[in-house]
């Protein structure tokens, strides 16, 4: 299956929204922000720049709290902004991601549960490969099965699984992730980001089904 420079991530955590953010943004911040925009604000050149002006903010939190948490969540606001960016413009956000989220897992692989195993196997499954850039299904398959072994009911990490079986071929293991992801517990202070992942596992489902029958 042709890959893209397409990214819908993850992953774990998010709050809900508000307008106006304080200069120095904590994480409950950055985690509230990505929600909003990653979820709520239509695509565009307006969403793009949200994401980026985002990405200062999560580089300064980093620089002040360089913890795993800190460096996973800028790795994951620039990984989806290059998802929202696109083409050979998204590479360097990519690149910037894989570096924060190796940092992130160099401090503490278990950090957020996994969340920096599963971010950065969602970016080795996504983007392209040599000699375009770093893509790879082999370390994507390993970083993706590390996550579950830390979190194995957890919603994120089973519906990107999913989505990898799902460009494998592999349906019926993919749908069996996936089945797993909706029955994931409810996070009641993250009700964004459970509405918007259950939303993409629904349309992974149909699309599982259609392949099945």
């Amino acid at each position: 299956m042709k890959k893209v420079l397409s990214f819908v991530l993850l992953v774990v955590i998010s709050l809900s929204a508000s307008a106006e953010m304080p200069s120095a943004s904590g994480l409950q911040d950055i985690q509230s922000r990505w929600a909003q925009i990653n979820y709520q604000q239509e695509e565009g050149d307006a969403r793009t720049e949200a994401f980026e002006a985002l990405i200062k903010d999560a580089e300064a939190l980093v620089s002040r709290e360089p913890t795993a948490d800190n460096y996973i969540w800028l790795g994951i606001v620039q990984s989806t902004t290059a998802g929202a960016k696109g083409g050979l413009g998204a590479l360097s956000y990519a690149k910037a991601a894989r570096k924060s989220l190796e940092k992130a897992l160099s401090i503490d692989e278990n950090a957020l549960q996994g969340s920096a195993l599963t971010s950065l196997g969602v970016l080795y499954h996504k983007v392209p490969g040599w000699p375009i850039a770093f893509g790879s299904d082999k370390k994507a398959k390993k970083l993706l099965t590390q996550a579950l072994k830390i979190n194995p009911d957890g919603i994120d990490p089973n519906y990107f699984y999913a989505e990898f079986l799902f460009d494998e071929g592999d349906y019926q293991d993919a749908m069996a992730h996936l089945n797993k992801a909706l029955a994931a517990s409810p996070r009641p202070d993250r009700p964004l980001a459970d509405e918007g992942r259950r939303g993409e596992i629904q349309a992974l489902i149909a699309k599982v089904d259609n392949k099945l029958h």
